[in-house]
């Protein structure tokens, strides 16, 4: 009566061969630095570019009003223009509409 044991060395390595692979390539797709999170800091990118560039241009503008509204180049029709816009001023010979 010479039994042999079942060998569960072989079914030991595979499970936790197995459960390390599938560890591996969980967090390959959904972990800090995995698939997902890769494409949705690219996403981010592409929105702060956007961003970025619609800042730049809003700069654009600000500077050249700036510069329009120095001491070294008055724009003359700028500065009637923010006047009237801030401070409510009207000429006497213009009518009011509200």
């Amino acid at each position: 009566m010479n039994r042999k044991r079942p060998a569960f060395g072989p079914v030991i390595f595979y499970a936790i061969t197995g459960t390390f692979g599938a560890y591996l390539t969980f967090a390959a797709v959904q972990g800090e630095y995995g698939l997902f999170r890769r494409i949705q800091v690219e996403a981010d990118a592409a929105q702060l570019r956007v961003e970025r560039d619609r800042l730049a241009a809003d700069l654009v503008v600000i500077e050249n009003r700036t510069r329009r509204l120095s001491d070294e180049f008055l724009d003359l029709d700028l500065l009637d223009q923010q006047a009237r816009e801030v401070l409510g001023y009207v000429r006497s010979d213009e009518v009011v509409l509200r």
